[in-house]
């Protein structure tokens, strides 16, 4: 199939938009990562904690529970990430194999997409979840062992 300048140039207009897409979920999986490593350090200063004074092992091994929950949801927000960036960079391999081809691929492109979007949206959802959580699980001002 003979594809020319033009037919290129719009093929390469029509992959921005999910290549910017792109972008923005490596940035998630970025804040999301930062926020999995301070909850991982902190559970790692409780545990310390824990070790020095076991006489605070009751609140300190619930705020440790509380720490390992909101991890397996930044995990989760972290999977889900990770998979809407594989599903939007197959909806830029599948445009470009649509258009060399001509393969009829324009249903499987769309799927592919409005898959990246249910495990974005799903992320920051669960992202949100997390956040709440966190939020609920904080004593401010409240003395601690």
């Amino acid at each position: 199939m003979d594809i020319s300048h033009l037919d290129i140039a719009h093929l390469v207009q029509s992959s921005v938009a999910p290549v910017f897409l792109l972008s923005g979920v490596a940035a998630t999986i970025g804040f999301l990562t930062g926020r999995l490593a301070r909850i991982v350090d902190r559970a790692r200063q409780l545990e310390m904690r824990l070790e020095a004074h076991p006489g605070s092992a009751a609140h300190v091994q619930q705020d440790i529970d509380v720490l390992a929950k909101r991890a397996r949801y930044i995990n989760f927000a972290i999977s889900m990430c990770t998979i809407a960036a594989l599903l939007v960079a197959l909806v830029v391999v599948g445009l470009f194999a649509n258009a060399f081809f001509g393969s009829g691929l324009a249903g499987a492109i769309a799927l592919l997409f409005v898959a990246a979007m249910l495990c974005l949206s799903g992320a920051y959802i669960i992202f949100f979840i997390e956040v709440r959580f966190a939020t609920a699980a904080l004593r401010i001002g409240q003395p601690r062992a």
